[in-house]
């Protein structure tokens, strides 16, 4: 197959899969999702030469690198309002969030959420997009051993953080 074909075939075949890594990244900013996406796949059609046979987990090394932009955007662009004094709060657009908008199974989410940010990608590579260590290496641009040092080592945190949660919130988690 030529170049063009492979990246159709890829872009076909991990389209919805990309989509849904990048959505759940972006933790509610549903309006960028299409544009990262969109992005990704300029950078495919540009490197559609160095497309690998077993295209997702390069592309989902692709998507980290265009969220990484997208997360600098956002902050720079959040810290030019705050400069600006023109935040959500001052225009009366702050929302209260009541105890029934808790999901079930929070508390993992908010463990998660204490760890490092490599660590909660390693462990959503391979929980959410249900990925082995040899992919999760290729999506971080590590080895093997590395990736699944780094994989241990988050898992470890993540059960940690757990227990301090169950600790600090009662017995019940």
């Amino acid at each position: 197959m030529s170049n063009d074909e492979n990246f159709a075939a890829a872009y076909r075949e991990h389209y919805w899969a990309v989509s849904r890594y990048v959505a759940r990244r972006l933790d509610g900013r549903s309006g960028e999702v299409e544009e990262v996406v969109a992005e990704v796949f300029t950078v495919a059609w540009r490197r559609r030469a160095d497309l690998p046979a077993v295209p997702l987990p390069w592309l989902y090394g692709v998507a980290r690198n265009c969220l990484a932009n997208t997360v600098r955007g956002y902050g720079r662009r959040r810290r030019l309002v705050d400069r600006l004094g023109n935040d959500e709060a001052a225009h009366g657009r702050q929302v209260e969030v009541g105890p029934e908008a808790d999901a079930p199974g929070g508390w993992v989410h908010e463990a998660l959420a204490r760890l490092s940010p490599a660590d909660q990608e390693v462990l959503r590579l391979t929980a959410w997009e249900e990925l082995g260590v040899d992919e999760v290496a290729v999506v971080l641009g590590c080895g093997s051993r590395a990736a699944a040092m780094r994989l241990h080592r988050a898992r470890r945190r993540l059960r940690a953080e757990i227990d301090r949660l169950a600790v600090v919130g009662g017995a019940g988690c």
